[in-house]
């Protein structure tokens, strides 16, 4: 009984414990759940509310109606370098509200055409210097129509006096590329940033490391992900989705190429000594072929015991034209050739062994050794893999602040994709986290909030996953909360069907069990019935005097009875049997 009451609270704190991480993921939402009394009815939709803009942002638009498409400037440049059919920046910008929009009059600026060359692009209310805050960066994207190939990234453009928002191109200088990036089943998250040679001048993008967490979520559910990126002072910078940091790192050890060029490199002028030899192993040079090795005897040989197959039909091919094949009427002899009949199996060899010539099958040569080579032995000459010397880098430069990048002055979206209808959103550049996190809660969250509730809600596996995006240690503890009770039910159920046995070894012993108590209140004749099935002793109860002596006078009568039966089949046996249990004499 312990057990079982051990076991059922063990169940019941792993149903705790997998709901208690379920609604912890549910309590940002809690403020913007729209309630819904019956499953039938469609929750109303929100109202979008603008944002409050603080005044200290570098960038900001939520596109509150449609008129503030003035602020952004559509290129009219053409991509160097692509066939004048395409090489137009002439894909069709909208901004409108989203179909299926779950937020009323929430509007997005939207990228309309598709298989075309898209860019448009805005100035930043003043520009962002990099001179001890962080860069923030943050803006929506949504899929409507899925996506197959296209980018979603932002570009954000160095400031430069000559720049141009209706010549922008993909040529056009930026100090940071960032957002996600999709063709075929490569998914990218992009955080790409230019930096400059302190020592030539020259300029090299500099790539992150490839984000390990799974990103195919974010390009396949037609729903709208916020991306996020901080750059912080101390050259340190992550990367999240929805709030989710899925990459993390240092500008300084987490680029490639890295930052700063080593400190030695190879000598070019180096060259490899031409008795230099790099041969591990060679042939032993006073190894000798055998006197009895045979080159010359074939791998394969003919088996020249075997004979032909009774019943083999020589004469029969193993395909013949199809009888029941007609001519196509349209077929022409002159232009078609002479019309032939398919070829099918024989059917006169289904049921043989074989049809056709018969040949004797090959078989392997017990007298074949093949070519003789001289055994591997380790080279006494082996001097090691060459490598040039190392000399000092003439080109390295150590640039101990990479986050001091170029300033900024415009954010622009330079893309092509083979899809149409991306809605983009809530565009933010600031320095202050705070501001960030109260527009996030304004835009992001109600519209996150809303799409979940018009889609029914989230189910189960959207429920582990968002929880274990935010917690990845999660994963450990729900593998035991679930795998830890199906254990103990496959041993609880084992052990159930084990109780009988047990029951069984209990009745053997002299205990008192309540099949024996019923028999002796019942007064059975049959005195072998009133005990376990595996003793003729007495179950020990308590007893009246006279019941007492009426059981003494039975059981000498029982004793008696067995005695006689043990003597008749010592004679038809012609062999003494012992009983399992020798019985002691009652004394009257």
């Amino acid at each position: 009984m312990k057990m079982k009451l051990n076991k059922v609270c063990v169940l019941l704190l792993g149903v705790c414990l997998i709901g208690a991480v379920f609604a912890d993921t549910d309590e940002d939402d809690d403020d913007v759940q729209v309630e819904v009394e019956d499953d039938d009815v469609k929750p109303e939709k929100p109202k979008f509310v603008p944002p409050k803009i603080d005044k200290s942002v570098h960038f900001a638009d939520s596109f509150d109606k449609k008129e503030d498409f003035k602020r952004w400037t559509v290129s009219q440049a053409k991509k160097d370098g692509a066939e004048e059919s395409i090489s137009k920046y002439d894909g069709k910008w909208q901004v409108e509200e989203p179909k299926d929009s779950a937020v009323e009059g929430d509007l997005g600026l939207v990228m309309k055409s598709k298989a075309k060359h898209h860019a448009v692009a805005s100035n930043l209310n003043k520009p962002f210097k990099f001179d001890g805050k962080p860069l923030i960066v943050q803006y929506e994207v949504r899929y409507q129509n899925g996506i197959d190939c296209g980018g979603g990234y932002i570009k954000l453009l160095s400031d430069d006096p000559l720049l141009d928002l209706k010549k922008f191109h993909d040529k056009t200088p930026y100090t940071i590329m960032f957002g996600p990036d999709k063709c075929g089943l490569d998914n990218k998250l992009h955080f790409i940033f230019r930096h400059k040679n302190p020592k030539t001048g020259e300029i090299e993008e500099k790539h992150a490391k490839k984000s390990t967490a799974s990103l195919d979520s974010y390009f396949n559910d037609k729903k709208t992900h916020l991306y996020s990126l901080v750059v912080n002072p101390d050259n340190s910078y992550e990367v999240s989705v929805d709030g989710t940091v899925v990459n993390e790192g240092s500008l300084l050890e987490d680029f490639s190429p890295p930052v700063n060029p080593p400190k030695e490199i190879d000598d070019p002028n180096d060259k490899k000594p031409a008795d230099w030899d790099e041969r591990e192993k060679i042939a032993d040079p006073d190894a000798e072929k055998p006197e009895d090795w045979d080159e010359n005897e074939p791998e394969k040989i003919v088996d020249t015991e075997a004979t032909k197959p009774e019943g083999w039909l020589e004469n029969e091919n193993k395909l013949v034209p199809d009888p029941d094949a007609e001519k196509p009427k349209d077929w022409d002899d002159e232009m078609d050739g002479e019309w032939e009949a398919p070829l099918i199996e024989n059917p006169l060899c289904k049921d043989a062994p074989g049809c056709g010539k018969w040949e004797q099958p090959m078989i392997k040569n017990p007298k074949y050794m093949g070519k003789w080579r001289p055994p591997m032995i380790d080279n006494p000459n082996y001097q090691g893999v060459w490598k040039a010397r190392r000399i000092p880098n003439p080109n390295f430069f150590e640039d101990l602040v990479p986050y001091k990048m170029n300033p900024i002055n415009a954010l622009g979206l330079e893309l092509w994709s083979m899809n149409d209808e991306i809605v983009f959103d809530n565009f933010l550049i600031t320095d202050d986290k705070v501001v960030a996190e109260r527009w996030t809660e304004q835009t992001f969250n109600v519209k996150s909030a809303a799409e979940k509730a018009s889609s029914g809600g989230r189910s189960v596996v959207d429920a582990i996953t968002d929880a274990t995006r935010e917690r990845p240690w999660l994963w450990a503890l729900i593998l035991v909360v679930v795998v830890l009770p199906i254990v103990l039910i496959i041993a609880y159920c084992c052990m159930s069907k084990s109780e009988p046995e047990t029951l069984a070894e209990a009745k053997k012993t002299d205990a008192v069990s309540p099949d024996d108590e019923q028999k002796e209140d019942t007064g059975s004749a049959d005195q072998e019935e009133k005990t376990g099935p595996g003793g003729d002793n007495k179950p020990s109860t308590k007893k009246s005097k006279s019941s007492l002596e009426t059981a003494e006078d039975e059981g000498e009568d029982e004793v008696d009875e067995d005695d006689d039966t043990a003597d008749e089949e010592k004679k038809e046996s012609g062999s003494p049997r012992r009983s399992p249990r020798k019985r002691k004499s009652r004394k009257d």
